[in-house]
């Protein structure tokens, strides 16, 4: 994908979110793939968080992170399989103000590259909730290589052409 070199970086403010009922901050592994990438690419990580597998709790700290200035982006790790305690879509969707149906479809798409039909257990989403974007992933460190990697790497990327997520930042609360 092309980066228009003439443009200045814009670096955003992007919390991570591992849901997990088995990990700590020791075992995540994902988050550390996810944190290692982002600041790699001159982001900043503005939060770093674990919570258990519970949609309320999800949910109520998403609508925390969202109405942080502070906060630009929340990407979640992990709870986007088809089990019963795989509840991390269902909080994005009880705050989203507006899907991002693409993201979930290429998502899989570059999965399949990787893991074949597995892919088809991932419910990675997106969304735009009060200005702020999510990007929820699965908790692999595969995932996370695969989203960052083939998606998230260039969309937030404001130096991303023939368009990216960064540039629409000012836009999103219009009405």
């Amino acid at each position: 994908m092309p980066i228009d070199d003439t443009r200045t970086f814009q670096p955003i403010r992007i919390a991570v979110l591992t849901v997990s009922d088995t990990r700590g901050l020791a075992e995540d592994r994902s988050g550390d793939t996810l944190v290692a990438r982002l600041t790699a690419a001159g982001h900043e990580l503005a939060a770093r968080l674990i919570l258990r597998d519970d949609m309320t709790a999800i949910a109520d700290q998403l609508d925390r992170w969202i109405d942080d200035a502070g906060i630009d982006c929340i990407i979640t790790t992990g709870g986007t399989g088809v089990t019963g305690r795989d509840v991390t879509p269902e909080a994005v969707e009880r705050v989203a103000d507006k899907m991002i149906p693409g993201f979930g479809e290429l998502f899989r798409w570059l999965s399949f590259q990787t893991i074949g039909t597995s892919t088809v257990q991932s419910r990675a989403c997106a969304c735009v909730a009060r200005g702020t974007y999510i990007f929820a992933l699965p908790g692999s460190t595969g995932a996370v290589k695969d989203a960052w990697d083939g998606i998230l790497k260039d969309q937030l990327d404001s130096r991303h052409r023939p368009c990216n997520f960064v540039d629409l930042m000012p836009r999103l609360l219009e009405r």
